[in-house]
């Protein structure tokens, strides 16, 4: 029997799935810090303002600078992502570029080039600009980076909850007609806030355990306390307002896709009230249609879906036959134990970095420093804990979206690129995965040394209040 080549038994789509999944968890460990640091270092310069004292300044610098690191690797994985729609998802591209296209639009030529003008201002206007005018180019750059998170996520809600465009049948593509209708869709108004909130976390998670690592070594003491308590403060308030906003997007995606909701949970059978329950853990059989364990909160699913404890909420099979009845005979269900075990692990990382903020806040009350070692090991193991949620939240986001790449529109396979191979697929997928390596090395030990170095000298200020030479903060 003749030997068929390797790349001739590689699956294009399987590829760029997992090409596109790598490198857009990458480049998303990215965004979240980038999100809210900013917000917390425009808070520690403010507080300099406000009071004068030059420690703020000093934190200001210091986490400025894990701020500036971090969007710069932010930036390039990016831009590097975003080939990948003409890559290996033409098809797709072809097909709703006209409406997934405006919102990227609005994020690269305004949202982008906002943050990116004022972030230059920020960096080089210390001894230039007066200190409150100095003061508005870092919130200027914070409203930037929210701006461009909002038309990148108006672009996925679009791939969730298709709305603002018709179908044009000859030219077989989609088409906008409404632009305010895609920026206000439902599941961008929940999806944004949440995103936000969560962000805060992250950022207070780091700035938690970059303070934890130097009070261990009791440096800088006076100025790392200020730090963690900030950091725990940013943990808890962006935890509630995180747990808040979820539940609208609860509520927003039963409405667009009930299907992920029953995916969640893997219920098969449509349910309500008692039965309509939500298991904390839950084991069954392969195929995920039977449960040979599970530990559960009677009506909670209920109250989730339909903010009615005695509310329905569609199971699987039920949800199968409607959409076979719509579309055609398929597969419509996603892969159970992804979206179940993603959905768990998504709000018990954040629950848990919640928890450990409220101890932390307790144990160091009235500065209350001086604490075992392992209380600040704790603090330092929990900073990856707000990322890990929101990133596998991103996977049951997409994944509970399958087999469709737009709902209701396309279908995953139908978007992939017709002319490109598995095997071109693959070389695509280990350049990009070498290049991303790299980075995050790169990225690490940056991010590492910078924290571990610790803040700068504080600098002479001139009459105005200004630091008297140029800091770098870069």
């Amino acid at each position: 029997m003749p030997i068929v080549p390797l790349a001739q038994e590689l699956d294009p789509l399987v590829l760029s799935q997992w090409q596109f999944g790598l490198t857009t968890i990458y480049h998303f460990l990215f965004v979240p810090i980038t999100l809210g640091m900013v917000w917390l270092t425009a808070g520690f310069q403010t507080a300099w303002l406000r009071t004068g004292n030059v420690d703020h300044l000093r934190l200001t610098h210091f986490f400025g600078k894990l701020f500036l690191i971090n969007f710069a690797i932010g930036v390039a994985t990016g831009i590097v992502q975003e080939f990948q729609f003409g890559m290996n998802w033409s098809d797709y591209s072809r097909f709703v570029g006209d409406v997934f296209g405006a919102p990227l639009a609005f994020e690269g030529l305004i949202a982008f080039f906002f943050e990116a003008t004022f972030i230059g201002l920020w960096i080089f206007g210390w001894n230039r600009l007066s200190p409150k005018l100095h003061l508005l180019t870092i919130y200027m750059v914070a409203l930037g980076t929210m701006a461009s998170a909002y038309f990148i996520l108006a672009a996925n809600a679009f791939m969730q909850n298709p709305v603002g465009f018709a179908i044009n049948e000859a030219r077989e593509r989609a088409e906008l007609t409404d632009i305010g209708a895609v920026l206000t869709n439902p599941v961008l108004l929940a999806s944004f806030p949440h995103t936000m909130f969560a962000s805060v976390m992250v950022a207070g998670a780091v700035v938690v355990g970059v303070a934890a690592w130097h009070l261990k070594r009791a440096q800088h003491t006076t100025m790392m306390y200020t730090a963690l308590r900030v950091g725990l403060w940013s943990v808890i308030g962006g935890g509630m307002l995180t747990f808040i906003t979820g539940d609208m997007v609860s509520i927003a995606m039963v409405a667009a896709q009930p299907m992920k909701m029953a995916a969640a949970e893997a219920m098969y059978d449509t349910s309500s009230g008692y039965d309509a329950s939500f298991s904390l853990f839950s084991l069954g059989t392969p195929d995920g249609e039977h449960e040979i364990f599970s530990v559960r909160v009677p009506y909670l699913l209920a109250l989730l879906s339909t903010h009615d404890p005695l509310g329905t909420v569609e199971g699987i099979n039920d949800l199968e036959a409607e959409y076979t009845a719509l579309w055609g005979p398929d597969d419509y269900t996603p892969i159970i134990w992804v979206t179940y075990w993603s959905f768990r692990w998504m709000m018990g990382l954040g629950f848990l970095a919640f928890a450990i903020a409220i101890v932390g806040l307790w144990l160091t009350r009235k500065r209350r420093i001086e604490q075992p070692r392992w209380v600040w090991n704790v603090a330092i193991w929990s900073l990856p804990l707000p990322l890990l949620g929101m990133t596998v939240g991103w996977i049951f986001t997409e994944m509970g979206r399958q087999p469709w790449l737009v709902f209701s529109q396309m279908r995953t396979e139908d978007g992939v690129s017709p002319g490109v191979s598995g095997g071109e697929v693959l070389t695509s997928l280990l350049a990009f995965t070498t290049i991303y390596a790299i980075l995050g090395v790169i990225e690490f030990r940056l991010m590492q040394r910078a924290a571990q170095r610790g803040p700068a000298e504080a600098p002479e200020l001139d009459e105005s209040g200004r630091p008297a030479q140029p800091v770098t903060v870069y």
